[in-house]
């Protein structure tokens, strides 16, 4: 069984507007020339590419992948070993635009995620991510208890 996570937008919330707008601006633009068909691959790709893990709890094995386009999964299986460790970790994801008259508009967002460490402590990846505190406890140690690993 493959449990899938989806963790963020790999352009954050800027880049997903204006892959919209190129999009959005592309469709009607294909009707006149083939530059429009351009800007609607740009923008589908900047709007919908996300990231996400996928978590096969059968041959318990891990991947982070980057979804091209929202559905194309990109990325590397890893094999959990028992010596592998889960932990929490408060993340605080921060991104910056400036508008036409040069204001910044600042957007931050916390959250806590579940990360996969190696051994020796060191970070490998995200697993999961929670708003709150107590529901990503509840999961920690349910994922612990699937996977037979200790947690930090």
């Amino acid at each position: 069984m493959i449990v899938k996570n989806k963790l963020d937008k790999l352009f954050g919330s800027a880049g997903r507007t204006a892959g919209i707008c190129l999009l959005l601006a592309g469709v009607p633009a294909t009707y006149y020339s083939l530059i429009g068909l351009i800007l609607v691959i740009i923008g589908a790709f900047i709007a919908f590419t996300t990231t996400s893990s996928m978590l096969d709890i059968k041959n318990k094995r891990i991947k982070l992948s980057n979804n091209l386009f929202g559905i194309i999964p990109v990325g590397k299986w890893i094999d959990i070993n028992p010596g592998m460790k889960l932990g929490l970790k408060k993340t605080r994801m921060a991104s910056r635009s400036y508008s036409i008259s040069n204001i910044p508009l600042d957007n931050h967002a916390d959250d806590i995620r579940i990360m996969l460490f190696s051994s020796d402590n060191s970070q490998i990846m995200p697993i999961k991510k929670f708003a709150t505190v107590e529901s990503s406890k509840t999961e920690l140690d349910e994922l612990c208890i699937t996977l037979g690993l200790t947690k930090i």
